[in-house]
């Protein structure tokens, strides 16, 4: 972090909050992620494929999202609980690594994908029609694995059985 001062004096800090703020940057960007990690299978015309994944369910969760990470593994990912069905519109903004984007009806389907977007980006992705939720993926992996729309995705969220 930079911080400029105008004028001409420089304010006087003392070290212990400065080792305090550095801490406290540092949780912020590194530990306080979604609080719980679940199995999610997504049922494609190649089989089935299932992913460990976290759960941002309250609005904190949902707004920090994937932000100021550095790597996703493989079969990792964050599945987003709007709650509602809704138009959905996500962003990229402090988020530095690409990353596909399933939306998904709450009839378990899969609506749209956003394949492949650009890290820091502050460009609206617009899920395209109403949804209950959105997986992000690390970027690649709907094409690799044969994510398609229309795809079955089972998890606890969605009502389909």
């Amino acid at each position: 972090m930079i911080v400029a001062f105008s004028g001409a004096a420089r304010p006087r800090t003392s070290l212990p909050w400065i080792v305090a703020g550095f801490f406290a940057l540092v949780l912020a960007a590194s530990g306080a992620w979604a609080a719980s990690f679940e199995k999610l299978t997504i049922e494609t015309k190649g089989g089935p494929i299932a992913f460990d994944i976290e759960i941002a369910t309250t609005t904190a969760e949902r707004a920090k999202g994937l932000m100021y990470r550095t790597e996703l593994a493989p079969n990792a990912g964050m599945l987003f609980d709007f709650e509602t069905d809704q138009q959905v519109y996500m962003w990229m903004k402090n988020t530095y690594i690409p990353l596909d984007m399933l939306f998904i009806r709450a009839d378990d389907r899969v609506a749209s994908i956003a394949a492949n977007t650009t890290p820091l980006s502050t460009q609206t992705i617009e899920s395209g029609a109403v949804v209950r939720g959105v997986l992000e993926l690390p970027a690649g992996t709907a094409k690799a694995k044969g994510i398609a729309v229309g795809d079955m995705v089972k998890h606890r969220m969605f009502t389909a059985k």
